[in-house]
């Protein structure tokens, strides 16, 4: 009983004093937080929307494109938000402009051989 009551006795002690960072140093990893994502996240997201935003734009009768359920086709006619494509002969389905993913570029002809033995 002696040690209890000797503990009892002792005074509490009282945390020291803690010097504050100021209001900006305790948002300083949340604004850090913020940066890494905006740069490596929405930035980039951004400037591919705006991409296929431009491609979307610039489209026009005849070309290739692969519409964002895999399908290939040639477009006919465009109608405002809407464009139809022509996916067999004879077959055209109306699609929404939003629908077509990537225009698919005319391949290029392939380059001469230079004379080096190719292995595969």
């Amino acid at each position: 009983m002696i040690c209890f009551n000797v503990a009892m006795a002792a005074p509490a002690a009282t945390p020291a004093p803690q010097m504050g960072t100021g209001g900006l140093g305790s948002f300083m990893p949340l604004i850090m937080i913020f940066a890494v994502f905006y740069f490596l996240l929405i930035r980039p997201q951004q400037k591919k929307a705006k991409l296929h935003q431009k491609m979307l734009s610039t489209l026009k009768r005849g070309d290739k494109v692969v519409t964002s359920g895999g399908m290939h086709a040639v477009v006919s006619a465009l109608n405002g938000e809407l464009v139809d494509v022509e996916i067999a002969r004879d077959v055209k389905v109306t699609l929404s402009r939003n629908s077509i993913s990537t225009v698919v570029l005319p391949e290029k002809e392939a380059a001469p051989e230079t004379g080096k033995n190719k292995t595969i």
